[in-house]
């Protein structure tokens, strides 16, 4: 060591003695991170993988969420009514092949709960317990719309897991999932709960208010459970949204009421029944809300309601705002055909409405899904008129009547709609309409004609936002135009 170092040394130590009390060292003890070892000592016995054998013998299988198959693993993009959204994950199974997915033990008897889509179109099924005994499962029922199976494997004295409520979740609480991704049984992972009461952008599973959460979910986590940190089931890992096939920080989970609602009904009548209202409802955005006069977006506005259905005669009418079921408050569109579906057929439920400003209660009992008439199917309307179009109005949009075998091709018996055949404004192209869109209804006022469209049209006044009632490709929705530029 020369003299220069020597020099040094004390004050080089004097320095590291100062940073160190700044910047103490953070022990693992002082951390405080979670430790989830003894959940997975504790569940992981009950925890099972599932074989699901195809061999031909059955029909196609439905699109499988998630699991581990040889099909093409990047299913088209799911679209939605006016636009595109990302991809939840169906995968495409095989005819022929094996899938694999996870399940957990629910009763020390052999009652395995795992998602439908992971048996779906099985001629085989065949569960792998923690402890290497194997056995052939029965698949007592399942439900497509809940994504729910109920298997049972002959066999006593099992571990089974504890169920406990998803109500009581919060975002930003630990969850944890055992299954098998890629066939890696027990694999273990962790996440927090990102967001509760989701919509899957499935529009079969409407009826399941999704856990989302961060934690890291593969191909075969399907039908596994998600653990809150006492070690209880609060879900059932279902799907994930991913543009690449694999995981991309946002999964879903079916919460553990929703799966024991349709086991029940399961193994009670062999299949689940759902009560339906039959309207077709959409969010409300804030553009919406200021053209309703509404002083907050929220609640469901009804855009369509089906001829005959319960909300027809209990008296619900397009237009209105849908604010509570049964007492139970409705934020967002997403929050009504869960509790609605829940309910069984029959059931007598009393609807919140705002209607122009006022508030009404519309009592109503509620129809069978399996057995309601199905929704108008409509065909998208055809530009083949000769006449002339109308000329563009203050919206900014070309229209034109519709003939009788228009009318009767779109199943529109009430005299009602008007053609769009031209955008010719950058208001109305912005928000959406495009030309073969058929109008309904313009604000409050129905219009059945060009020239009732060019008096509706004529009353929108300067700087103020319209809403268009349109009918798209058999779907129909409100749309808000504006705020209109022009006098």
């Amino acid at each position: 060591m020369n003299a220069m170092t020597s020099r040094l040394a004390p004050i080089a130590a004097a320095v590291a003695i100062a940073v160190a009390s700044c910047f103490p060292v953070a022990h693992a003890a002082e951390v405080n991170l979670p430790d989830f070892s003894s959940i997975v000592e504790q569940d992981g016995p009950a925890v099972v993988s599932i074989e699901a054998i195809h061999d031909g013998r059955k029909s196609k299988p439905s699109a499988s969420i998630g699991d581990q198959g040889d099909g093409d693993p990047m299913p088209d993009i799911l679209k939605r009514f006016f636009g595109q959204q990302g991809m939840p994950m169906p995968m495409p199974r095989p005819d022929e092949g094996t899938a694999i997915g996870s399940g957990f033990i629910i009763s020390s008897d052999g009652k395995i709960l795992t998602n439908h889509h992971v048996v779906d179109g099985a001629d085989r099924v065949i569960v792998h317990l923690a402890d290497r005994r194997e056995f052939t499962a029965k698949v007592i029922g399942s439900d497509a719309m809940s994504d729910i199976a109920l298997l049972k494997v002959q066999a006593s004295g099992l571990p089974y897991l504890k169920l406990a409520t998803a109500r009581s979740l919060k975002p930003g609480q630990w969850v944890v999932a055992i299954g098998s991704p890629f066939g890696l049984d027990h694999s273990v992972t962790a996440g927090i709960v990102s967001g509760v009461g989701r919509s899957s952008l499935d529009p079969g599973q409407q009826y399941v208010p999704f856990i989302q959460t961060d934690v890291p979910i593969n191909k075969g986590n399907s039908g596994g459970p998600l653990l809150n940190t006492k070690g209880e089931v609060v879900g059932i890992n279902s799907q994930i949204f991913s543009m690449s096939g694999g995981y991309m920080g946002v999964s879903f989970a079916i919460p553990i009421e929703t799966a024991m609602n349709a086991v029940t009904q399961i193994e009670t009548t062999g299949r689940v029944r759902r009560g339906v209202l039959g309207v077709r409802i959409q969010q409300v955005t804030t553009q919406i809300a200021n053209a309703m006069g509404l002083t907050r977006s929220g609640g469901a506005l009804v855009a369509e309601v089906e001829p005959g259905s319960a909300a027809a005669r209990a008296g619900v009418k397009s237009g209105d705002l849908i604010t509570a079921f049964n007492g139970t408050p409705i934020d967002s569109s997403n929050d009504l055909p869960p509790l609605v579906g829940a309910q069984a057929p029959g059931t007598r439920a009393t609807l919140q409405v705002d209607r122009n400003g006022k508030t009404i209660d519309l009592p109503v009992v509620l129809d069978d899904l399996a057995k309601a008439a199905g929704a108008p199917q409509l065909e998208p309307a055809s530009d083949r008129e000769n006449r002339p179009a109308a000329s563009a109005q203050k919206l900014g949009l070309a229209v034109r009547d519709l003939d009788p075998a228009q009318r009767k091709a779109l199943k529109l018996d009430g005299g009602e709609g008007v053609l769009v055949s031209r955008v010719v404004d950058d208001v109305a192209r912005r928000a959406g309409i495009q030309p073969g869109d058929v109008i309904l209804r313009v604000g409050n006022h129905e219009v059945g004609s060009a020239a009732a469209f060019a008096t509706a049209s004529a009353g929108v006044k300067q700087g103020q936002t319209v809403m268009l009632l349109v009918r798209r490709n058999g779907q129909t929705q409100f749309i808000a135009v504006g705020p209109i530029e022009r006098s």
